[in-house]
């Protein structure tokens, strides 16, 4: 690879990294009866966000600095629809990038909401890495 190539490809697993933790950091705090659903949710929306990042970066799309999913999900679009539209589960997460982190904006999850969440953010990382399955591989 050429050192360009050899920056992107790094910089994808830096975006996947941080997705990952966020998702474990939800997948943890989930087990914890309910007392933090709104920072698992929170951390499922970045979960999400990142891995989308990810795949963004890996098509040298550029992205504003945004917390809204869908926005994401449009630039993916223009180099795979058909994932894009896979992916657009994941647009129920969006208000919860930022909403749920302040008290009179917070949105309301429901008692075992948040498990829902989880898995939405679960299912979306998984999409994402077999979309790169090759790339990370090469």
């Amino acid at each position: 690879m050429k050192p360009r190539e050899v920056a992107l490809h790094e910089l994808v697993q830096q975006w996947l990294e941080k997705a990952s933790a966020d998702l474990d950091a939800a997948e943890q705090l989930c087990t914890q009866s309910g007392r933090f659903r709104e920072i698992v949710a929170f951390h499922s929306q970045q979960a999400a966000e990142k891995s989308l990042k990810a795949l963004l970066v890996r098509h040298q799309i550029e992205f504003p600095k945004t917390h809204d999913i869908a926005k994401l999900l449009d630039r993916l679009a223009s180099v795979d629809a058909a994932l894009a539209e896979d992916l657009r589960e994941a647009e129920a997460l969006t208000p919860f990038g930022v909403e749920a982190r302040y008290p009179s904006d917070a949105a309301e999850i429901l008692p075992g909401g948040e498990v829902e969440l989880v898995q939405i953010a679960v299912r979306a990382r998984s999409r994402v890495l077999a979309s790169l399955r090759d790339y990370l591989a090469g």
